[in-house]
């Protein structure tokens, strides 16, 4: 293993030190897509492009936690190549569409459910990857695979060794984790090509994944196996069905293959391919995929030392995997209400992880790329349209309703008020209905002012009453900008909710009965079912609408001392954490969404030289380029999001106000190149690993004296310059 740490950190230095033929730097030579595929990351390696349709990845084939995303570092085995995957989430669901190369050389198999399920034993000193790259010896059979993608079209490639049983298997029966399929489909075209279907319940209650597979090579014969039972037909279909192509192959022979995939039809899918891939060039479409991403990474450019580069870049390049495209290249798709729509003027997206990416990645693609910020709304928009709802948490063209608040506001309210194009009034009425809906308790809360306890179920009330009170309060900003006055107000008054339950004895938020009385007992570092995913020193601080009106409630000693106890609290050893307290320091739990923000809260109470400390050592120490990089799950790109914006020395602590706190930046220097072609640069003086404490800021040779910058100052360009000197 150390052997392997080593070839791969001298290959990627080789890489990243040469430019590419014309001169352009090779950003993608920085970027390890395996990290977060170890510990509670829950990353894929494969082939993507950004923002794509296509996740073409392999799958060790067995089911868990730890391979959530169809791959864990830790194992050996690879029972084929799936064609959708979810990047860093707790949810098992995906893996469409498992293709395998075989031939006579296999002997093992894996029989999960009591399905046969061949693999191939790996190493991963026999892997490659880079961004839109995948590559593995399958050591079992002498077979290498390599997988490139377009947006929606995966592409591979076997070299074969001499074999007169060579086969490529699709198996639509294959599943993992959460993934059930109900009705699958293979029809074979001719002697090149198959199309059809798999559709299946998880996560995602109905997706639906049209497809079409393009062989370079005719096959010899074929078999269609329906249910594990052969079949003389050209047409199969059942919940399991299995098509498997024969072919003698010659030594280093190889045979390509083309998978069109579509949300809306076979049709679809084979219009995708035409448009995306006509051609048999894979070294050409793996220079595009390479190309689309060098374009992606280049946004910002970055000094400092290999491996913080590494480190900069291979998050940025996670943030860019979702949202993922819905709609085929015709703009069909089939929408929340399970019925085909066109997406006119935009690309419809999904994969939506919104609890989680609206704090910093979605902020974050404002900046980076607001024509993509300007599609999502309009996705949002598409699925009110569908659903008379904004999405909450969405995926293939499904609303799952996981996790909690109404999160596409703050996202909508953040690209608003910084100019990005929507249809304002339909937005704004979209953001109303879905904060009135009835469901999801929010009559009761509108009733009570806060989201009431019970006793039984996942309830959490408190974390509900919380960030459904953030998102009233966007909604106030929203109305008062279009004028509507009386909305303003009430929403305003609900945005203080959290007043309801706030216990000033205790210092914390409490649960509440329906008549107003708090729940005893009370242990604040318990997790309970009243608690989002957190316990009540995680949700104390989620007042990001005010926090000068909750310092104040609380009164700015207590709270101060309250801060510091938060990161030197530590669990006790025998504190029952969950899964997903992971990257503790103290009570801050770094590996979950509801900390990311606390470590910046000091430079509220006078005290910025405790952010500069913190958010330092949490990059430090809570992330790395190891395959285990990740201090929790990764989710949809926010957990990357917070060290891309941290590196540059800022963080939206209110991810809908276009503000951004200011802490000392962990790079040398970071060029940010916007996309109305001005540059907003951010560059350190006596910059190092120990030296986060900033002795002076300057913006455009000016001396800067606020803890803030807005998003408004960073698109006009500039220089925002840092004077750093070591910690105390």
């Amino acid at each position: 293993m150390r052997l392997l740490a080593f070839c791969l950190a001298v290959l990627g230095l080789f890489a990243c030190s040469k430019e590419s033929g014309n001169g352009e730097k090779k950003f993608t030579a920085y970027v390890n897509t395996f990290v977060g595929t170890d510990g509670s990351g829950n990353t894929y390696p494969g082939a993507v492009v950004p923002f794509g349709m296509v996740q073409l990845s392999p799958d060790n084939g067995l089911p868990g936690w730890d391979r959530i995303a169809g791959y864990f570092w830790q194992d050996s085995t690879i029972a084929g190549f799936s064609h959708t995957h979810l990047s860093g989430t707790g949810a098992g669901d995906m893996y469409d569409l498992l293709i395998m190369p075989m031939n006579s050389r296999f002997t093992e198999s894996l029989t999960p459910d009591g399905d046969y399920r061949p693999y191939s034993k790996i190493s991963h000193d026999r892997e490659e990857v880079s961004p839109g790259y995948y590559k593995v010896d399958l050591l079992s059979s002498g077979i290498t695979a390599e997988l490139t993608t377009t947006k929606r079209v995966g592409f591979h490639r076997y070299t074969f060794p001499k074999d007169t049983a060579s086969t490529i298997i699709l198996d639509l029966g294959y599943k993992l984790n959460w993934d059930n399929p109900y009705d699958t489909k293979i029809i074979v075209e001719n002697d090149s090509t198959i199309s059809g279907y798999r559709k299946s319940n998880g996560w995602a209650k109905d997706q639906q994944v049209y497809f079409t597979i393009q062989f370079s090579k005719a096959f010899d014969h074929f078999e269609l196996q329906q249910s594990g039972e052969p079949s003389e037909k050209r047409e199969v279909r059942g919940t399991k069905t299995k098509f498997i192509a024969h072919f003698p192959t010659r030594e280093k022979e190889q045979i390509l293959l083309k998978v069109a995939l579509s949300y809306s039809s076979i049709e679809g899918a084979r219009r995708n391919m035409i448009a995306e891939i006509p051609n048999w060039d894979f070294d050409a479409t793996r220079k595009q995929a390479d190309e689309e991403w060098n374009t992606a990474l280049s946004r910002i450019e970055i000094e400092g030392s290999k491996e913080e580069k590494e480190l900069f870049y291979t998050n940025l390049y996670h943030v860019y995997l979702t949202p993922s495209l819905l709609s085929d290249v015709d703009g069909r798709y089939i929408g929340a209400d399970r019925k085909e729509h066109i997406a006119v003027g935009f690309d419809r997206y999904d994969t939506f992880s919104l609890w989680d990416t609206y704090r910093a990645a979605h902020p974050l693609y404002t900046i980076l790329c607001p024509d993509k910020v300007s599609d999502f709304v309009q996705s949002f928009l598409s699925q009110y349209d569908e659903t008379g709802l904004l999405p909450v948490w969405s995926l293939a063209g499904n609303e799952s309703n996981m996790m909690i608040g109404y999160h596409a506001v703050p996202v909508i309210v953040d690209a608003y008020f910084k100019g990005i194009e929507m249809d304002a009034e339909k937005a704004y009425l979209a953001c109303k209905e879905s904060a009135m809906e009835n469901g999801r308790q929010i009559p009761e809360y509108m009733k009570l002012g806060y989201v009431p306890a019970k006793a039984e179920g996942e309830n959490w009330s408190v974390s509900k009453t919380l960030e459904y009170a953030f998102d009233d309060w966007c909604i106030a900003q929203f109305a008062k900008a279009l004028n509507k006055q009386k909305d303003y107000k009430y929403f305003l008054k609900r945005g203080e909710n959290w007043k309801y339950l706030y216990d000033s004895k205790s210092t914390f938020f409490r649960p509440k009965d329906a008549k107003g009385q708090f729940l005893t007992p009370f242990d604040p570092k318990a997790y309970t079912n009243y608690f989002c995913e957190s316990n009540a020193w995680q949700y104390f601080w989620y007042v990001p609408q005010d926090i000068p009106g909750f310092i104040k409630t609380v009164g700015e000693k207590r709270f101060a001392a309250k801060l510091d106890s938060m990161f030197t609290y530590y669990p006790e050893k025998d504190d029952d954490l969950p899964i997903f307290s992971t990257g503790m320091i103290g009570q801050y739990a770094h590996g979950n969404e509801p900390s990311h923000h606390v470590a910046y809260l000091f430079n509220y109470i006078g005290q910025p030289e405790k952010t500069q400390e913190l958010v330092r050592r949490i990059i430090n120490t809570q992330y790395s380029t190891k395959p285990d990089g990740y201090c929790g799950n990764e989710d949809c790109g926010q957990m990357s999001a917070w060290l891309v914006f941290s590196s540059l020395g800022m963080y939206p602590v209110n991810p809908a106000n276009g503000v951004y706190d200011l802490t000392s930046p962990s790079v040398a220097k970071a060029v940010i190149h916007l996309p109305n072609g001005k540059t907003f640069t951010v560059s350190t003086e006596n910059q190092g690993k120990e030296n986060y404490n900033i002795l002076k800021v300057l913006l455009n040779g000016v001396e800067y004296n606020k803890s803030t910058i807005t998003h408004q100052q960073l698109m006009k360009g500039g220089e925002l310059h840092f004077v750093l000197s070591p910690g105390k």
